[in-house]
Order: C-alpha cells, then sequence, then structure tokens
C-alpha cells in the first residue's frame, strides 16, 4: 500500500523586478524518484544565507519560487544506483547548488552526491550546517585568493561576524598574524576573548566611542596594504581609479573577488571542492573552527529567521534544526 507523505519547505518569492521578495511555506508532496546519482537524506540542520536574487537573475536561474536554505546536514535515507561515495545511514553535509530545485528547509531532500562530504561523527548538527559555506568561503579566500602562510598579516573587517570568526581561526591557524575591525563594543569584547588574541586597531580612547562605522573606503583599504598584498572583497561593483591602480602597480599588490558561487558554477575543479568541504569538516571536528552560531530554531519559525538575514540583520548564524 502507497501512503502519500506532505512535508513544507521554505521558497522565496519575488513576482516583479524591485519588488520586495517574500518568504513562503509551500506544502510538497512526495519527493522524485531518486536518480541514479542522487542521495536521499534527512536533514536534520539547515543554516540561512542571504538569497543573491540578482546572482540568480544574471545567471538565468530566477524563477517565481526560489528554494530556500542550501547549507544542511543529515541522515542518507537511500542512494541512486551509480551513487559510489555514500550509503544509508551515512551522516553528511553539503551545500545545495545554486540552481537546485530542492530547498533545504524540508525534512527530506534530493542531492546529487557531488555536493555532499561525511559528517565527521562528533561534529553536532547544527555546527555542521553553521560552518560549511563560512568555512569554504575563508577557504577560497585565505587559501587560493591570497596564499596566506606563517609571518603573514591578515585584515579582517567585522571579525566578529560568522564568516570574520572563521577566517580568523583559519589565518591564525595558518599562522598569520591577525588584525581587525570590531563592528560593536559587543564585538570588539568577543574578538578581545579569543585565543591567541586578534590586534585591535584601534586605541584605548576610541573604546566610549566605539559604534556602527561605515566600511573603510577602498583607498584606505589599499594604503594598507604590503608589497605584494592581496585585497579579497566581495564587493562586486568595486570601481577601482587610476590613482588606486597606480598604487597597487607600486606595491605589486592584487586586488581578489570572493565568490563562493563559483565552484558549483563550473564542475572542473568538483575535486577541489570536495576536498575544501571535508577539510572545514576537519577542522571543525578538530576544534580549530569555532563558529559564531545563534540558538538553533524549529522549522516553524523559519520564515522569520530568513527574513532577518536577507535583511542582514543577523549578527550569528542562523540555523534551524529539524
Amino acid at each position: 500500500m502507497l501512503f502519500q507523505v506532505t512535508m513544507k519547505a521554505l521558497y522565496c518569492q519575488q513576482n516583479s523586478a524591485g519588488e520586495e521578495i517574500a518568504f513562503v511555506f509551500q506544502e510538497r508532496e512526495n519527493l522524485p524518484v531518486t536518480r541514479d546519482n542522487d542521495v536521499k537524506i534527512q536533514v536534520k540542520a539547515c543554516a540561512l544565507s542571504w538569497t543573491d536574487t540578482k546572482l540568480l537573475s544574471e545567471m538565468k536561474m530566477k524563477k517565481e519560487f526560489l528554494p530556500v536554505g542550501r547549507e544542511i546536514a543529515g541522515v542518507v535515507l537511500e542512494v541512486g544506483s551509480k551513487v559510489s561515495f555514500f550509503q544509508p545511514d551515512d551522516e553528511v553535509v553539503g551545500i545545495l547548488p545554486l540552481d537546485s530545485e530542492e530547498s533545504g528547509l524540508c525534512e527530506v531532500a534530493l542531492v546529487h552526491e557531488h555536493y555532499l562530504v561525511h559528517k565527521p561523527e562528533k561534529v553536532p548538527w547544527v555546527e555542521a550546517a553553521g560552518t560549511i559555506r563560512d568555512g569554504l568561503r575563508a577557504y577560497t579566500a585565505l587559501h587560493y585568493l591570497s596564499h596566506v602562510s606563517p609571518g603573514k598579516t591578515v585584515l579582517v573587517m567585522d571579525g566578529a561576524s560568522p564568516f570574520g570568526i572563521i577566517a580568523i581561526q583559519l589565518a591564525q591557524h595558518r599562522g598569520a598574524k591577525v588584525i581587525s575591525t570590531a563592528y560593536s563594543l559587543e564585538d570588539k569584547q568577543y574578538l578581545e576573548r579569543l585565543r591567541p588574541p586578534v590586534v585591535r586597531l584601534y586605541s584605548k580612547e576610541d573604546e566610549s566611542t566605539l559604534k556602527l562605522q561605515l566600511l573603510p573606503h577602498k583607498h584606505d583599504i589599499i594604503t594598507l596594504l604590503s608589497v605584494g598584498g592581496h585585497w579579497v572583497t566581495t564587493e562586486k561593483n568595486l570601481q577601482l581609479d587610476p590613482p588606486d591602480s597606480h598604487c597597487l602597480f607600486l606595491k605589486g599588490a592584487t586586488v581578489s573577488f570572493l565568490n563562493d558561487e563559483v565552484w558549483n558554477l563550473s564542475n572542473v575543479q568538483q575535486g577541489k571542492y570536495l576536498c575544501i568541504l571535508e577539510d572545514v569538516m576537519e577542522k571543525l571536528s578538530n576544534s580549530i573552527f569555532r563558529p559564531q552560531l545563534d540558538e538553533p530554531v524549529p522549522l516553524y519559525e523559519a520564515k522569520v529567521s530568513m527574513e532577518i538575514v536577507q535583511k542582514n540583520q543577523a549578527r550569528k548564524r542562523q540555523v534551524i534544526q529539524f
């Protein structure tokens, strides 16, 4: 006898250009049949990240209802006939591709095996899902784009953010000296408790007036670069003026753009991508990574949490726990 199971999943809805997006739950029935390379996962935790609707539109991936929740951790329920890396009851973690039809904010999801790695047994579900993307971004920035090594000095802007914390921990693990800026007095105190400590960019006199600040001007960052230095930025619309370019030329410095989606937009380096994810989980298992996570929330609160994330109002990584 066949039973039809109905599950809720969260989607992002934007009906027209410029309209404020909304997050809606939709009922979904049984998943499609598991294909040859698919892994069916019982989702245990899903981390929330900002939905870049503009990028999706540029990549011709935009649609009325976009799946929400891409960083997932869970238990394998079933595998396709050609799956070679996983078997039922394995604990896995991964990032759903940019063009995924699946919402990670659902009890069960289908994922191609090439987007998953094994989760270390002692790593909690919430930590695995909440660290995988920030770990990937930090690894991409510090290893592939700037080649951080012992003796280097790394400046991390807004170091107490979820990504900033992981970047600091990876840089320190690689033997670099880390300098960071603080977004608030609370963040400053948090950074000072890190071991090894993070160097401050302000004096004692600044403590009483520390408050929300605008990001530094690009010229300030370029001026801070050393000879042969690297500036890694997520600012996709950065425009360099001739004096800025000349300063970079004199220093032999570079500007690199951090877009962690490139790993999923091209399959050429799929092996490297999976190695990064495995390394992130290993560092999490060994407590090299200690993520900045908020208290996990249940699925029925995911809509409110996602609205906070989309407005860039969350100071800790938001994770939904099933």
